[in-house]
């Protein structure tokens, strides 16, 4: 099934059809801001499989969202008049979008992040939305250093190496502090989230090994977290049937998600490299050089005012240098989560898609 296709709802796993089925009886029409992005439209897809009314809310044009059937309004989420008009007939709320990435100004990422959920938090209460699950990152924790299966009691980051880390750190909280008897909200933070349709990792690793750019970090590997798409999908309509609940466990509450399988960085590079039949990557570079180059090349494009993103910053370098593995147990008890796609089928619908 190619992936910006609706699935048919009798070719799902069992469980997403249950969990869908709860979900179709809950709600009337659901709203998914960043609809267009990875993640966004991949629930798209799945809402309407079970034929739940969707409003999509993105800045761009997507035709493949209304041939799902999804109704798509394009606007900013920094715009609180045009979310109030997008959200006007919805019970429940996925706030998926975000500016990601590693390069830009505080003003870039705080508009859309912060700013841009705020206003989602304000209308859902101007509108009566009980319910609101919001798209986190395990960044919000990261400060440069190695997180070996970190849970949620881990506080966030004392200091931050760019502002998408500390923008999605601000924006969690207040979704967190806005959790009341008339809107539950609950914040999801999957890491590295990857699979057919992927527009981020999987075409960056391919296009930087192809360009012979593409080389290890540090002397050792280290344990790594991932996310198939699917499982990604799964864990936020059970999040989103959580919260229905009288006095749901989840609310006000923030979730590591992840595939449960720890794996080496390097291992997991080469699984994606095969996936194109390109060869594994061997050649490395020391981490104390990547974050030196990293330092001077942030210099060197705030000074010259580049826009596009350096080849390396000091977050990449210390994201490629350290370990980043999650105790999911929280999830696993509070949503009832579990992982529907390991990482190995994961990687053969990965193929079968390039």
């Amino acid at each position: 099934m190619p992936f910006n296709e609706t699935p048919p709802f009798n070719q799902l796993d069992e469980k997403q059809q249950a969990v869908l089925k709860q979900l179709a009886g809950q709600v009337k029409s659901v709203f998914v801001t960043g609809a267009g992005g990875f993640l966004g439209k991949a629930l798209c897809r799945y809402l309407r499989a079970a034929d739940i009314n969707v409003v999509g809310f993105a800045r761009g044009s997507y035709p493949e969202l209304k041939d799902m059937g999804v109704r798509l309004i394009q606007g900013d989420i920094a715009d609180k008049q045009t979310l109030l008009k997008a959200m006007q007939s919805c019970d429940l709320v996925f706030h998926v979008a975000s500016k990601a990435g590693v390069w830009g100004s505080k003003d870039s990422y705080f508009q859309p992040n912060v700013h841009g959920t705020e206003n989602i938090i304000e209308a859902c209460r101007e509108l009566n939305i009980s319910r609101l699950v919001y798209t986190s990152t395990p960044s919000v924790t990261f400060c440069g250093q190695d997180e070996d299966g970190i849970n949620e009691s881990q506080p966030y980051a004392q200091r931050y190496l760019n502002f998408y880390g500390l923008s999605k750190a601000a924006a969690e909280q207040s979704v967190l502090q806005a959790d009341s008897a008339g809107l539950k909200t609950v914040a999801l933070r999957p890491h590295l989230i990857w699979g057919p349709g992927d527009p981020h990792l999987v075409p960056r690793v391919l296009e930087r090994a192809q360009a012979g750019r593409l080389k290890l970090v540090g002397k050792t590997d280290k344990l790594v977290d991932t996310i198939y798409i699917d499982n990604a999908v799964y864990a936020h309509l059970l999040a989103a049937v959580k919260l229905s609940e009288t006095s749901p466990a989840c609310a006000g509450k923030a979730y590591f998600l992840s595939n449960d399988q720890p794996i080496l960085m390097a291992d997991m590079l080469n699984k994606i490299l095969a996936c194109k039949d390109l060869p594994a990557i061997t050649k490395r570079i020391p981490a104390a050089l990547a974050y030196a180059v990293g330092t001077v090349l942030e210099w060197l494009y705030l000074g010259l005012r580049k826009k596009e993103e350096p080849i390396m910053t000091r977050f990449v370098a210390r994201q490629l240098s350290t370990s980043h593995y999650f105790d999911i147990s929280a999830a696993k008890h509070d949503l009832d989560y579990q992982p529907l796609v390991s990482i190995e089928q994961g990687m053969e619908k990965l193929k079968a898609s390039l």
